[in-house]
């Protein structure tokens, strides 16, 4: 059978692969289902046809997997924020400890390797401290909203569907944060409705509510409300901050930050504070972080928190160490390491998170970190010890192969790599294998109901 787009078939799905879909297999020729899982017999249409593979949807569950379940939220399958829900959680587990396996034995022909179970993640709903809904002036309706004529077209809050740039889905409330956040969000969707001023427009580029991020620090229980918008116009934003200020006991920032370009990204060009303080404060480990709003921090912080452990426990710290941690971000791994190494060197490209790293090291007193900001490449340069253990986390996309070369050169004892990425992870570790030894793999799920995992690596200097 010659498969070509458009083709309706019906398929049994073998396995689930890496980025979320199932896989099917037509006459030797791959087929990528998309919200299939093993055991799921599924009538399908071919949407884009390759000549090694395909890909298709599901147009009928014929027979459903065992392995799935009634997900809770209703816009599952249609929002892009969690697509395995529908998937029993131990389930999930299973499936991102298999890629993690085979992205190491299939991509970095890494075989044996010691791939621990999963760490669950301690809340499986609610366990998101950062949420980024858009505005929209199209609205993407569900097929039950389909046949109303009340629902209003040109205005959307929520969260992107898949495939679509310019739609959003009006979500009343997102299971993946708490539940004050959604209460903010319903309050804020009422305000912008009734005060008259446009959502932005991501066809035309006309209008003036672009999106609204909302920060929760779990451990003093401290919420921020960032509203960004595509100009400055405090008059129009003032009321709605000075609503929620009061509304809302936890909530302790609320700020504007504005753009003005067209790319469709939560960050300002530059950021008004309209009510308490620019930035809020959590806690990893009894270690005390300053968020601002486009300041990076992990979205679940109590995984963040069994993340950081392991690479902890995998660095094997005894004070007498030199740490060299590469990609360092506003520092939270240099601090979490301070404790046990002699002097901790963290390298870093943005300006803003090297000034937060350093902010952070003198809330928490640690004096024995230090940070260059760099480039990786130019900042290894700069490097004047040589590091007993280095730590790399590095963005999805993995090292350059430069970085890796200076890595190997500078030959540190020990490795502990942390990745979000089971691909580039196989392909990084497969570039140092010649001088590495790749002891064990601790997979974290720090993101349930997706196929998102992260894992952290131990590497030993070969003799």
């Amino acid at each position: 059978m010659t498969v070509r787009n458009g083709q309706i078939l019906d398929l049994r799905i073998e396995k689930l692969i890496f980025g979320g879909r199932g896989l099917a297999r037509v006459n030797g020729l791959a087929i990528f289902v998309e919200r299939a899982v093993p055991g799921d017999e599924v009538r399908v249409r071919v949407f884009k046809k390759k000549k090694n593979h395909a890909e298709a949807r599901v147009i009928e569950l014929i027979t459903p997997s065992p392995f799935r379940i009634e997900p809770p939220c209703r816009y599952s399958g249609f929002c892009g924020g969690c697509t395995w829900q529908f998937l029993d959680y131990e389930k999930q587990l299973f499936f991102k400890r298999e890629h993690v396996v085979e992205a190491l034995e299939h991509i970095g022909q890494l075989r044996n390797i010691r791939v621990h179970p999963i760490i669950p993640s301690e809340k499986r709903f609610g366990y998101r401290n950062k949420m980024e809904f858009s505005f929209s002036d199209r609205r993407w309706l569900l097929p039950e909203e389909l046949p109303r004529k009340d629902i209003q077209k040109d205005f959307a809050l929520g969260l992107h569907v898949p495939g679509t740039f310019d739609k959003v889905l009006d979500t009343e409330s997102c299971l993946l944060m708490p539940d004050t956040g959604n209460n903010i969000l319903r309050d804020v969707r009422h305000h912008v409705r009734k005060s008259g001023i446009a959502p932005y427009g991501l066809r035309s580029h006309e209008g003036f509510w672009r999106f609204l991020m909302l920060r929760h620090a779990s451990s003093h229980n401290q919420w921020m409300v960032n509203i960004i918008t595509s100009e400055e116009q405090r008059s129009w934003v003032q009321p709605l901050a000075d609503l929620l200020y009061e509304k809302y006991q936890n909530i302790t920032s609320v700020v504007n930050n504005i753009n003005t370009r067209k790319a469709g990204i939560a960050v300002g060009q530059w950021e008004i504070c309209l009510s308490g303080e620019p930035f809020i404060s959590d806690k990893i480990a009894g270690f005390e972080f300053e968020i601002s709003a486009n300041s990076f921090f992990q979205t679940n912080t109590a995984g963040a928190a069994r993340l950081y452990e392991t690479v902890k426990a995998y660095a094997g710290l005894t004070g007498r160490e030199i740490v060299v941690d590469l990609y360092s971000g506003t520092g939270t791994i240099p601090i979490f390491l301070s404790d046990g190494a002699r002097k901790v060197v963290g390298i870093e490209i943005s300006e803003g998170a090297v000034q937060d790293a350093q902010k952070n090291c003198r809330e928490n007193r640690i004096r024995n970190c230090q940070f260059i900001c760099k480039d990786i490449k130019k900042g290894l340069k700069d490097v004047t010890d040589i590091p007993d253990v280095m730590v790399i986390d590095p963005p999805r996309i993995g090292m350059h192969k430069d970085v890796v070369n200076i890595v190997r050169s500078l030959s540190p004892g020990r490795i502990v790599y942390i990745s979000c990425n089971p691909t580039t992870l196989a392909r990084d570790l497969a570039m140092l294998k010649e001088d590495y030894h790749v002891v064990e793999v601790q997979p974290v799920d720090m993101f349930p109901h997706t196929y998102h995992i992260e894992s952290v690596a131990r590497l030993e200097k070969l003799p």
